[in-house]
């Protein structure tokens, strides 16, 4: 009788995906907990006790289900993060990687992430990047507008990256928080990087939206999107504005140009080098002399300019004159 069981085989692989990656569950480590205790400590801003001490509670709980301890210390400002063989108010920790999401927690927390988004780091799926922006731009103002730019207007370029990403973004100071999947941390990374680079983020987001939109369509899925993607061409003000100056060839010439003539060889062609010190001074003097009565003579005629009458016109063309007149004033009428 034929077997109606449709159930895979174990040699049948063809139903089974190679690249699925199964959860860690605490029936992966039934041998018990880890050899050596690991833990963190992370500081935090006086800003962020107050929210903190609320949301501590939460983050407890979460920690608990992966046995993890943790502590909020608001004298020294700090919070700890450990693993622990057995105690009784937590399991042991099965999970070897669960420090470094405990870890990754307690620094978002301090970036004033919200709780509820800094505890999405815990699912296997999900990580973060903390972004230091202040070290790509030197100068503090344009460090302050590039920042700005990435927010946006009202955060509307935020907005609009966290959703082509499908990441959370948080900026705080000199930081950007980021928490969502790799290939989404990756975009957002590169997109941070040049918007400090003077590179406006309007751009990635209109590259980034054509990618969203060509990954929906099956037949362009194995193709090269080169073609349909928006190339941007780099361009300087300075140098359009900059006149196109043409450098003339001049003829080449072995020889090195003719020094200039000093003080003393002008002196020599003058005449003046064997004349003595008080002649020199008698010389100059005479010729200050000069100069300044040339330049009396010349103003003397300028203010005798003013008391020469002027040439009185003929009977004749007074008469002329007159007729003139009195026509345009006809024409006027």
């Amino acid at each position: 009788m034929p077997s109606t069981n449709n159930a895979p085989k174990p040699w049948d692989t063809d139903d089974i995906d190679k690249w699925k990656i199964d959860p860690f569950l605490p029936t992966d480590n039934v041998g018990g907990g880890l050899a050596e205790e690991s833990s963190f400590i992370i500081l935090f801003p006086k800003y962020r006790e107050v929210y903190l001490r609320e949301a501590w509670p939460g983050v407890t709980k979460a920690l608990k289900n992966i046995g993890i301890a943790c502590t909020l210390d608001l004298v020294n400002g700090s919070m700890e993060v450990k693993t622990v063989s057995y105690s009784s108010f937590t399991k042991k920790t099965w999970d070897p990687a669960a420090i470094l999401k405990a870890r990754d927690l307690i620094k978002l927390l301090a970036r004033s992430v919200p709780a509820p988004e800094a505890l999405r780091i815990l699912d296997d799926n999900t990580a973060c990047d903390v972004i230091k922006i202040r070290n790509l731009v030197n100068n503090k103002e344009k460090f302050v507008k590039r920042r700005q730019r990435l927010l946006g207007p009202n955060g509307s370029t935020l907005k609009a990256l966290q959703l082509l990403t499908s990441t959370y973004l948080q900026v705080q100071g000199n930081t950007v928080s980021a928490i969502g999947g790799y290939k989404g941390l990756k975009e957002v990374r590169r997109v941070i990087e040049d918007t400090m680079n003077n590179i406006h983020p309007i751009y990635q987001i209109k590259e980034l939206m054509v990618k969203r939109e060509l990954a929906k369509d099956p037949l362009l899925k194995n193709e090269s999107w080169d073609r349909f993607l928006p190339n941007y061409k780099k361009r300087s003000l300075s140098k359009r504005l900059k006149p196109h100056k043409v450098s003339e060839k001049k003829p080449y010439t072995p020889f090195p140009p003719a020094a200039e003539p000093s003080k003393v060889d002008l002196q020599l062609e003058a005449g003046e080098y064997h004349i003595g010190r008080d002649a020199k001074k008698r010389m100059a003097q005479e010729d200050r002399l000069e100069k300044q009565k040339a330049k009396k003579e010349e103003k003397k005629r300028e203010r005798e300019r003013d008391f020469i009458a002027p040439d009185e016109p003929v009977d004749g063309e007074q008469h002329k004159k007159k007729k003139r007149k009195t026509k345009a004033a006809r024409d006027e009428e």
